[in-house]
Parts: C-alpha cells; structure tokens; sequence
C-alpha cells in the first residue's frame, strides 16, 4: 500500500472514531460515584468522589441534593438540603460538577419562594431565563461609588436621626417582640412608586409569622414590587444556611441591571444558629459561646455584597437591613457585636419604649448612622441637628426629675417641649410619611410651634399640618426632594403656613375658663 492510500485509510478511521464519540458520549460521559457513610440531623459524611471541590452540589437521590462542606482526606461532609429522612449508609451520591445557585429575573417579582427556587405562593412554576451563584464574591472597591442617595424609610425617627444611603448596611437590633420586623415591612412599603426592589429574606420565621408579612404586603399593594425568600424554622439547617445568599443574589441580579435594591435579612441570629449547628455536627471546632470560628465570616462575606456601583457599571444599589435579635438587651453579644462591627451603622429597639407604647422604639441614643448623614436630603439637615440634641437633653433632664428635684422655668420648658418631640415621633405600624410631611412637622417642632399645645392634642396638630400641606408652593415642595437647601425664605414660609393652621388648636388651649 502507498503511503497516500495508508494516509487516506487512518485519516478515514480517525473521522468514523470521532463521528461515533459524539454519537455515543452522552451514555459515556464519566460519573464520579461516592457512598454514603453517615447520616445526621441536616448533615451526612460520604466517603468516594476524590475530585469534588468545595461547595459542589451533590446529588443524593431524586430530586434531593446536599451541598460539600468538609473535604477532608477521607470523607466528605455534606450539608444536606431538605428532609434526610429517605437517607440511608451505604447510599450512592454523585457529583454535579456545579455550584448551588439560584434563578433571578424580573419573574420573581411578587413570588414567595425557598432557596432552591421552589415556589411556596401556589401560583404555578417559576419562568426565569438566567441563573446566578448562591455565592458570589463581594465587589472590588474600585467598582464602588460613594453613597450619596436617601433610602426613605418613611419613619420620622430614623429619617430624620438615623437615616439610611441607598447602598449602606444599616443593623437593626433588639430584644424579642420589639418591633424589628415592623420597621423593616414598613421601609419596604414606603418604597412604592420610587423605583425600588425589595427583597424580604425570611429565616427561621414561623409559617404564621410569614403569612402575616405577605398578607400585609398584598394588602399594601408593596408585592408587586417585592421578592419574598422564605427559610422557614421547620426546614433544614442547609436551607435556612443559604437563604441569604440566594437572596442577594437575586437583588445582585437587579443591582447589576442599574436599579436600586433593598434586601431585608430577617433574622441573622437564626442564620447563625443554623450554621453553629451544621458546624458543630461536622466535627468543626468551636469557639466563643460555642460558634464556629468563622461565624464572623460568613456574615461579612454576605453583607460586604452591599453597595453602591458607580456609573460606569450601571450606579445600582444593594441596601441591606439585617435584623439579629439580642438578650435581654445585651447588644455586646458574640453575634450582636459581629454585626456591628461589619455594619455602617445601628438601629436600636428599646424594649422598655415598647412597653411604654412609644412605638417605633428606636432608642436615638444607641443609634448611629455612619453614612446615611451625607445621603440625607438636605432638608433634614436643617432640623436634624437641633432636633437630636433637643430629644437627648430631654431624655438627660426627664430621668434627672424623676427624683423630685425642683426644676427651674427654663428646665421645665426644655422638658415640655422633648415630651412634644417625643409624642410627635410616635408613629402608627404601616403608615409610612411623606418627605414634605415629615420636614413640615419636624420644622413645627423645632420651631417650637406645638410648644402652646397640649400633649394630648399633638398628634391632631400632626393631622392638620398633614392637611395643609398642599398649601406649600410647589417650588418648596420640589426643594425639599432635591439636593438643594432650603433657604430661610422658604422655612419662613413653611412656618407661617403651619402656624395659619394650627391656631385653632392654640385658642382652645388658651382660651379661659
């Protein structure tokens, strides 16, 4: 045979290899196989799959799937996602050659769904056209831009004393029933009709509790703009594990997109009680109060995801309201303190302001805001200053006169008027106020307007100036949304109207007996 028919005949038998490799590597394709050792409450170990690689899903039978957690030499340890039940030794897994990740996109607005991306709303299939890793790195520095927008929370407490950036991670904290999740539900109600997403990320909440939220979101019209991811308390360990990262995924989703995102963790403290667990089960060395040494990184390595892109890459932003619940009022806490110290700031649920109905409870003391005074309308800035240091001599001089010591004319006024402050902050759940509302009766106040009006009769003062609002020019009104200060003409004119209206009030108070 001639070396051209030689070449002929094994360039032939190379294309009938190939054709016939692509015919049949479907059925070919390598699996890698591993058995099942050890089952455990939210856990499993295996022994096998020498290539699997940190956070590799890994399926264990139909439908069910566990995520690689410990790869030690000889065994794997599995956090498991979902009921472990079915699971016996000795059980074949496999490997995905995949990372958990998580459907997003505009689709799941409105939706209640779990970690997996499983609906729980009873409204038919998720249809979503892209997926994105449960875990994705923080942005670099340089990707990021200063925080110079307001996120209204529609609170006048925090808007005015603690305000929050579009982009800025701001702490909510307190003891049980104090009102955390309220003031969280009703920031993402102030959010309509301003070009928000919100995201509630719901961990190990009751199924009653998580019923009440949505149904209040339905009722308030916010779900059509909201993306609920529910970890309930009866779900796995694995689940309530990753639910904040498939949640902020999602909202890394519509960041990237340009818009502005707010995402509620609700709560941290179940997130990581749920990691101590799966940690210790696994064999993982404790630490401090018998966490896991890098509990402190799993929750900075989630909220460092928080922030503001600059233009360039689409100006989106990723607002972060963790919420972690402390004892007895201790917010120097293991788990507390780590979340402080990775936040931009706290807020601070008093429960003793609670017990006495000054709802919302923030105690402006123990709150602080690191960033969002430089985002803050500078509206607010015209009262906010006096209106803090008014509130905390107030709070100085009401304990101080507890004792029954005689207070001079001056003292007195002082107190009278934080008692104003005071009621006039008190706030009904799911009632958001207005921007011009909110500057309006904070001008009042600081103006010492309501000071001739009984306490009892604040909260109808409040009402009128509500009502006379659309008095206010509409230049005014345009201001106090803009970055621009209000000048002295425009308080004066804001003052005057406010005084016009509630000189009914003030006859009625003075007049005689």
């Amino acid at each position: 045979m001639s070396s051209d028919n030689l070449k002929e005949t094994i360039y032939k038998a190379l294309d009938d290899i190939k054709e016939k490799e692509e015919i049949f590597s479907p059925d070919l394709a390598p699996r890698e196989i591993g058995r099942i050792t050890s089952v455990s409450n939210g856990t499993a170990k295996a022994s096998g799959l020498p290539g699997v690689f940190s956070d590799e899903i890994l399926k264990l039978s139909k439908d069910f799937y566990g995520i690689a957690f410990n790869i030690d030499k000889d065994e794997i340890g599995i956090v498991l996602l979902g009921n472990y039940q079915n699971l016996s030794v000795g059980q074949e897994i496999e490997r995905t050659m995949r990372v958990m990740d998580m459907p997003v996109g505009e689709q799941l607005l409105g939706r209640v769904i779990n970690p997996l991306g499983v609906p729980l709303d009873e409204k038919g299939p998720l249809d979503f056209s892209e997926r994105l890793p449960v875990e994705r790195p923080a942005r670099r520095i340089l990707d990021r831009a200063p925080v110079t927008a307001p996120l209204q929370t529609g609170l006048k407490v925090v808007d005015s004393m603690v305000p929050i950036g579009r982009g800025q991670r701001e702490l909510i904290l307190g003891d049980r029933q104090t009102g955390k999740t309220t003031i969280a539900i009703d920031t993402i109600i102030n959010q309509h009709d301003k070009n928000v997403i919100c995201i509630y990320c719901a961990i190990g909440q009751r199924t009653a509790s998580l019923a009440q939220v949505v149904a209040k979101l339905r009722e308030t019209g916010s779900m059509n703009y909201t993306v609920v991811l529910a970890a309930e308390g009866g779900d796995a360990p694995g689940l309530q594990y990753i639910a904040p990262y498939a949640a902020t995924s999602i909202g890394e989703y519509f960041m990237e997109k340009g818009r502005d995102v707010l995402i509620i963790y609700d709560d941290l403290t179940y997130h990581a009680r749920a990691y101590r667990e799966l940690s210790l089960l696994l064999r993982r060395p404790p630490g401090r109060e018998a966490f896991p040494g890098d509990i402190f990184y799993i929750h900075s390595r989630l909220l460092e995801r928080s922030t503001h892109l600059k233009k360039e890459l689409g100006g989106g932003s990723l607002t972060a309201l963790p919420i972690v619940e402390t004892e007895a009022q201790n917010i120097s806490a293991y788990i507390p303190t780590n979340l402080i110290s990775i936040t931009d700031g706290q807020i601070y649920l008093s429960p003793t302001l609670f017990d006495l109905g000054l709802l919302p409870a923030v105690d402006v003391n123990k709150s602080v805001s690191r960033v969002g005074g430089k985002a803050q309308l500078p509206a607010y800035r015209a009262v906010a200053g006096s209106l803090k240091l008014a509130y905390a001599q107030f709070e100085e001089l009401e304990s101080f006169a507890r004792f029954g010591t005689r207070l001079n004319a001056h003292t007195k006024k002082v107190i009278e008027h934080g008692r104003k402050i005071r009621e006039c902050l008190k706030q009904p759940d799911n009632k958001p106020v207005s921007v011009v509302e909110q500057i309006v009766v904070l001008l009042a106040l600081t103006n010492n307007l309501f000071d001739n009006i009984p306490l009892e009769s604040v909260r109808k003062a409040e009402i009128i100036i509500h009502e006379n609002q659309d008095s206010i020019p509409v230049d005014i009104k345009a201001r106090i949304h803009s970055n621009e200060a209000l000048g002295n003409d425009d308080i004066k004119r804001i003052i005057s109207i406010s005084e016009n209206a509630l000189k009914g009030l003030i006859q009625i108070k003075n007049k005689p007996a």
